[in-house]
This record gives C-alpha cells, structure tokens and sequence, in this order.
C-alpha cells in the first residue's frame, strides 16, 4: 500500500473517531456537573478540544493525501526492519517502566522522563527542542492544574514539588 494511502486512511479514521468523541463518547461517558463557572476547569472541556484537535490532523491529513503527489517515493524502512521491531520493543518497555514510576515518582517526572527517552528512541532531529518541551510542558500543566486550577496532581514518594 502506497504511503498516500496510508495516509488517507489513517486521516478518514482519525475524523471518525472524532465524530465519535463528539456524537457518542463525551456526552455519555464524561460526566460534568452543570455548575462548573470556568469553562476552562470543566471536565469536558479538554476532552472536546483534543476531539477537535484528532478531527482538525485527521481532515489535515486526508487533504494532504488528496494533494500529494502519485509519484511519490514510499518509505525505505518496511515491515520487516530489525530496527523498527526493536523500537517497538524498547517502547513497550518504557511503557511498562512508566506504570512502575508513576507511584515512585509522580506524574510530572515521569512524564519528563519517558518524553525524554521517548524522543530519543525515535531518534529525534531536534534534541534540545524535545530536552526542553520534556521539561517545560509537564511543569507547566502542573503548574496550572495544581495552582491554578486547583486539581491535584499525583506526586511520587520519593520527590514532591511544591
């Protein structure tokens, strides 16, 4: 199958499952109380933008299917690259050593952490970009959720931050 057609399809599903989210999931399986004052804290807000955000890359992607060229050169990297299979390995890996460090170091080291290994592991073109997102993004929603939002945020028994 032609790298166009993967990715058309991958955008048709990524708008269907956002029609999905916004027709099915949210309104029956995310519960909001009806008097939440900031729209910003209520509890489907975040999940309709991140529906919005699948449906946006999803429609994004079909048209840049529509609009690529047929002569297209497909990816040299196939199924059945060693390489690919110990990538996929090593990520399950760093999936499992997530679920064990969330409790021991809370949910804002470990995401630092498993962002950081992550990008490197994929081999990333950009280090210190990624060095820096892994670090700012994680505090940075901490810092909204636990001090401006109010919610709390698990900590790890080892480190805490204020």
């Amino acid at each position: 199958m032609s790298p166009r057609a993967n990715q058309q399809r991958l955008g048709i599903g990524a708008c269907l499952v956002a029609l999905f989210l916004v027709l099915v999931g949210i309104p029956n399986w995310v519960s909001s109380p009806s008097n939440v004052s900031n729209i910003v804290l209520s509890p489907t807000f975040w999940p309709y933008v991140l529906t919005a955000l699948t449906g946006l890359a999803g429609l994004g992607l079909v048209l840049a299917a529509r609009h690529a060229s047929p002569n297209a050169v497909p990816d040299k990297m196939d199924a059945h690259d060693g390489n690919a299979w110990l990538r996929l390995a090593a990520l399950a890996v760093i999936m499992i050593l997530t679920m064990f460090a969330l409790p021991r170091l809370g949910m804002v080291w470990t995401a630092m952490i498993v962002f950081i290994a992550t990008a490197f592991l994929f081999k990333t073109r950009h280090p210190r970009t990624a060095l820096i997102c892994a670090v700012l993004i994680p505090f940075g929603l901490y810092l909204f959720f636990a001090h401006v939002a109010g919610v709390a945020i698990p900590q790890g028994n080892f480190v805490r931050l204020p």
